[in-house]
C-alpha cells in the first residue's frame, strides 16, 4: 500500500496542541472534538485518498461523525470517494484489508438502494465465500482482518436477508480466534510469529492496535447479528473477556501502549489502539453488555487522555504507523485510522453523554 497516502505529512514538530477542548462527556464537547479532528484529516486526505484498509477505518469514523455532529460534509466526502472507485473493492482477492472498503459502500446502498453501489461488494464476497478453506493457513490468518472483513460479511447478510454471509463469517471467525486467542490472557496474538516471542520484561507480546482492531470488530459484528444467531453467545462472551482484560491493563493516565503487557518498553501513548478500545467499551455500555459503573470511568479517562494529543489545528499524533506488532514513533505521528477510530470513539461516547 501507499503508506505516503495513508500518513501525509509528519513534521517533527506540527504546532501547539489544544487548549480549548473540554474532557468532559458533553455532547457539545464530544462533538466539538471530533469535528477538529474530522474537519482537518478531510482537508489533508483530499488529494490522497484510497480504497485500502486504512482510509476504510477512516470513512467508518467519517460516516459516524455525520451521524453523530448531523455534519452531512463527512458524508459526502466519503462518497464522493464511493463515486470515484464505482463502487469497486481493492483488487486482492479473499485479502480482508481489501475488502474492508465494503462496508462504506454498503451504507450508500442502503440509502439509495442502487444496485450498482451494492453488486460490486457482493460479487467479491460470492466469489470468497466459494473459496475452500487451506488447512495449511487461515484465510484471517492476523487478527487485524477481525475488522476489516468480518463486519462486511455480517452487514451484506443484514442488507440481503442471505445467511450466507454471515454463516462464512462465523466459521472463518472461530477458526482464527482457535490459532490467535489465547484463552488464558483473553488477548489475541496479531499473528503466529509471536507465539514463542516474549517482550524485554519476559511477559508475551500482545499488540494494542492489533487487539483495538479484534474489540471494535466483535462490536461491529454484533451490531449486525441477530439476535438469535445460534453462536453469537460464543462473540459475547470473547468481547466481555477481552473487555475486562483490556480494562485492567489502563495505564493510570487513560492511554494504552503500543505493547499491551510491556508498557515500559514503548512508553508513548497509542492513540489508535486507545480509541478502538475506547469505541468497543462504549459500545458495550451503550448496549448493555458492560457495567456502566464500571467502564464509564474508564473510557472517560482514555478519552480525557486523546484529547492531550489533538493539536491545535486538529490533527491528532501519537498513532503509531503502520506495522504489525509494538513498535516505537515520535508524537506527532498521525494515520488515518488513528483518525477513524477516534471518531468511532465519539460517536460512542456521545450516546452515553447528555
Amino acid at each position: 500500500m501507499n503508506e505516503l497516502a495513508a500518513a501525509g505529512d509528519q513534521p517533527d514538530d506540527p504546532g501547539p496542541l489544544a487548549t480549548d477542548l473540554s474532557a468532559k462527556l458533553k455532547r457539545r464537547d464530544i462533538q466539538k472534538a471530533m469535528k477538529l479532528v474530522a474537519d482537518w484529516q478531510i482537508k489533508h486526505s483530499d488529494d490522497r485518498y484510497n480504497i485500502d484498509w486504512t482510509y476504510a477505518a477512516l470513512y467508518d469514523g467519517l460516516l459516524a461523525a455525520t451521524k453523530t455532529t448531523g455534519d452531512k460534509k463527512y458524508h459526502d466526502w466519503v462518497l464522493k470517494v464511493a463515486h470515484d472507485y464505482k463502487w469497486q473493492l481493492a483488487p486482492r482477492f479473499a485479502h480482508a484489508d481489501d475488502e474492508a472498503i465494503g462496508l462504506t459502500y454498503l451504507a450508500f446502498y442502503n440509502e439509495s438502494h442502487n444496485p450498482e453501489e451494492l453488486a460490486p461488494t457482493r460479487e467479491g464476497m460470492d466469489k470468497l465465500i466459494a473459496r475452500p478453506d487451506d488447512p495449511a493457513k487461515n484465510l484471517w490468518w492476523w487478527c487485524d482482518a477481525l475488522y476489516m472483513a468480518p463486519k462486511v460479511l455480517a452487514e451484506l447478510s443484514l442488507t440481503t436477508k442471505d445467511h450466507r454471509y454471515i454463516d462464512f463469517m462465523d466459521h472463518e471467525w472461530w477458526l482464527t480466534s482457535g490459532s490467535l486467542y489465547d484463552p488464558a490472557e483473553h488477548l489475541y496474538y496479531r499473528d503466529s510469529r509471536f507465539f514463542n516471542q516474549r517482550e524485554a520484561n519476559g511477559q508475551k507480546i500482545f499488540w494494542s492496535r492489533g487487539n483495538g482492531w479484534v474489540l471494535a470488530g466483535l462490536a461491529m459484528v454484533l451490531d449486525r447479528m441477530p439476535q438469535n444467531y445460534p453462536s453469537r453467545a460464543k462473540y459475547i462472551e470473547q468481547y466481555k473477556q477481552m473487555a475486562e482484560r483490556i480494562a485492567a491493563l489502563q495505564p493510570p493516565d487513560g492511554l494504552w501502549r503500543a505493547s499491551l503487557l510491556d508498557p515500559g518498553s514503548y512508553p508513548n501513548p497509542e492513540i489508535s489502539g486507545t480509541a478502538f478500545f475506547t469505541y468497543g467499551l462504549a459500545w458495550g455500555i451503550n448496549h448493555g453488555q458492560l457495567d456502566r459503573k464500571k467502564y464509564l470511568p474508564i473510557v472517560s479517562r482514555s478519552w480525557k487522555g486523546m484529547l492531550t494529543h489533538v493539536y491545535a489545528d486538529g490533527r491528532l499524533g501519537s498513532i503509531q504507523p503502520i506495522g504489525g506488532e509494538p513498535g516505537k514513533f515520535k508524537p506527532s505521528s498521525s494515520y488515518v485510522y488513528g483518525v477513524g477510530a477516534f471518531l468511532l470513539a465519539g460517536s460512542e461516547l456521545n450516546q452515553i453523554s447528555k
